[in-house]
């Protein structure tokens, strides 16, 4: 067998296991996410786990990716890329939505034992930043972006698990919303009458620390500098 034919045999077996642990997990559960319980639905030997995905905290990070990206495709509804409050929103209901479909591969990517914050979960926050930042840079935001980030995973994590623990019947469906609200008034720039726009000298500081980067005529020194003196100020207005 060339080189090739073997790394598309290991593709295409990789694609099975994936697909077998992500049926096992949404049928049994996380207790039913065993090793050697997915080396025989999907026809193979145990070794072939380890050879493909390193271990299991692999394999479930590859189930991670594969469950997310279908549920991301499922959904027409993306938000207006134009209004970062709206893509905020939206990307909000689509973790709480993903969280509630998949409570148990939610329990193995946050369980105690695994070492480090799972990267699915890291690709998530990822994903977040760039919403907060995009925020930041349309003169919105009135914290730190790093303290906006911190509060909007906190308030989507806890009501997923709020949620969780209630039967769906019993489940408030304003909850998800209303706590988004809560944080939205805690992070955005808001005037009397309800709009939005800069006006604060905290969030002149984050909107022009957003745009540190794109500043011109300034050598590497000089942006790190400014962006360490926009910090502290930063830093100080949230104490």
């Amino acid at each position: 067998m060339t080189e090739l034919a073997a790394a598309s045999v290991s593709d295409d077996q990789r694609t099975r296991i994936v697909e077998v642990a992500a049926r096992l997990l949404r049928e049994r559960g996380a207790a039913g996410l065993t090793t050697r319980g997915v080396a025989d639905a999907a026809d193979v030997q145990p070794p072939a786990i380890y050879r493909l995905f390193g271990d299991k905290d692999g394999l479930i990070e590859a189930v991670a990716e594969h469950v997310m990206a279908e549920h991301v495709a499922a959904k027409s509804t993306v938000g207006d890329p134009g209004d970062p409050v709206a893509a905020l929103r939206s990307g909000w209901q689509l973790q709480i939505d993903f969280g509630l479909a998949n409570p148990d591969l939610g329990a193995l990517l946050t369980a105690p034992g695994r070492a480090g914050r799972s990267p699915a979960i890291e690709a998530g926050i990822k994903v977040l930043r760039a919403r907060v930042r995009a925020l930041a840079e349309a003169g919105l935001l009135r914290v730190s972006e790093r303290r906006a980030v911190d509060l909007i995973h906190a308030a989507g994590a806890g009501v997923v698990l709020a949620l969780l623990e209630a039967a769906p019947e019993e489940r408030d469906p304003g909850l998800s919303d209303a706590l988004l609200d809560a944080v939205l008034q805690q992070i955005l720039e808001l005037h009397s009458d309800g709009s939005q726009g800069v006006s604060s000298s905290a969030a002149i500081a984050v909107t022009f620390a957003a745009h540190i980067p794109a500043l011109p005529a300034l050598t590497s020194a000089e942006r790190s500098l400014l962006t360490e003196w926009v910090g502290r100020s930063i830093d100080a207005a949230e104490r």
